[in-house]
């Protein structure tokens, strides 16, 4: 089904195959998640309006290059691409018309747009009784928020995450990081895989509805729990955690140079004390338990600091860890990209794309040791796959499938 980039296996989702109506990240990654375990992932887009991740900052030259941003290729990568130009009758005809042929359809358009476009569930279910939909938007399908305009940022900020990231007293800094998209969609993964289970059992689809801001609320648990039982509202807390000191960033030798320290454990307690060396203001009484260490962690993270300042991240990694003490560099993209660790797992794959070359994009995180997933190609052109699909599932000679590229109906 898919074509192969070498490292291929049929992957647990073999024999599926997905109409993908997703992009940017919220959109486009359970299409990425669902190719990369075997799925046939047919990814529609349009030159009416292209995807927003074809449209960033190209890689080589200054020209803006629909086929060289790094994000687009990471998660668009596997996928086939036709091009539907769906502001016209006969392009939506046509995605009608694929729908007997898939088992599972993914959209994140605003809600009631794929309705509007004759592509709602209603209309598609009756088209393939057995076909999976997963609708992903921001705040749901129903409910007052539902047409509210919002990006993942906003979600952060919506859900209440972004009201605990900041220095204590100061302004929330928020999580500038698609956080939402990224949670939204791994829950889209998991509801679609199960709704397939329950396909296999009832020969009956299911309509999935995904928000992004529910999901990123079921991970803001603690708040709401304090909130509930002692009426405290959780609030910025810079570079401390709640139950863990000494914890946080610490500055090292070097150019911005930082290592993560975590301890959590009276016995890593001692193990950092004997790290560095028993210096005298362990011993003093601000620092003699947790609670207490909790209580004067500002003085804890200074008199740590001292200590870190003098030694590169690498050294304080080593001897911390030799002592039980869970501490690790922070990391750029150089270190990532070249760490003996990150290269032996594999966490990157070097792909072969026409417009780039050899390219170096995030590997699959996980593995299944008899149906393991693969990256079979790269993220595909626009609309590259025209002939392919239109051709194989429809039946449409080449002739027709140009001239429909000439009218911009496959376009």
């Amino acid at each position: 089904m898919s074509e192969s980039n070498g490292n291929s296996t049929a992957g647990p989702l073999n024999g599926y195959r997905v109409l993908d109506f997703g992009w940017v990240l919220a959109g486009a990654l359970p299409g990425m998640i669902l190719a990369d375990m075997g799925a046939e992932v047919i990814k529609v887009e349009t030159r009416q309006r292209m995807d927003y991740m074809r449209l960033g900052r190209p890689i080589i030259g200054d020209e803006p290059d629909p086929e060289q941003h790094p994000l687009f290729h990471n998660v668009n990568r596997g996928k086939l691409s036709i091009s539907l130009n769906i502001t016209k009758p006969e392009a939506i005809d046509f995605a009608k018309g694929l729908v007997p042929h898939c088992d599972i359809v993914v959209e994140n358009f605003s809600p009631g747009v794929m309705d509007r476009l004759g592509l709602g569930y209603d209309v598609l279910s009756g088209i393939n009784p057995g076909v999976v939909m997963a609708s992903i938007s921001s705040n749901g399908q129903t409910g007052p928020l539902r047409d509210l305009r919002a990006y993942a940022p906003s979600i952060g900020a919506l859900s209440g995450l972004d009201s605990t990231m900041g220095y204590s007293g100061e302004r929330p800094l928020g999580l500038k990081h698609a956080y939402a998209d990224i949670s939204g969609a791994l829950h889209s993964v998991f509801a679609i895989v199960s709704a397939l289970h329950q396909k296999k059992q009832t020969g009956e689809g299911r309509y999935i509805d995904v928000s992004m801001l529910r999901a990123t609320v079921a991970t803001m648990g603690v708040g709401l729990m304090e909130y509930e039982m002692t009426g405290r509202v959780m609030s910025t807390k810079g570079n401390h955690d709640s139950v863990m000191a000494p914890y946080g960033n610490y500055p090292c030798q070097g150019d911005d140079a930082w290592v993560s320290i975590a301890v959590r454990t009276e016995e890593e307690w001692q193990g950092l004390k004997v790290a560095i060396g028993k210096p005298d203001w362990c011993e003093e009484q601000a620092f003699e338990s947790r609670y207490s260490r909790l209580n004067n962690r500002e003085a804890l993270y200074e008199n740590l600091a001292q200590w870190t300042r003098e030694r590169t991240a690498e050294d304080v990694t080593e001897i911390l860890q030799a002592n039980g003490v869970a501490a690790l560099p922070v990391m750029g993209a150089e270190d990532r990209l070249f760490n003996p660790h990150f290269m032996d797992r594999g966490l990157y794959s070097d792909i072969e794309h026409p417009s780039l070359g050899t390219e170096p994009i995030y590997n699959i995180m996980w593995n299944l040791e008899q149906t393991p997933p693969s990256i079979r190609r790269h993220a595909p052109l626009l609309g590259e796959h025209n002939q392919q699909i239109f051709g194989s599932l429809l039946g449409l000679e080449k002739e027709d499938i140009d001239r429909l590229e000439e009218e911009q109906v496959l376009w």
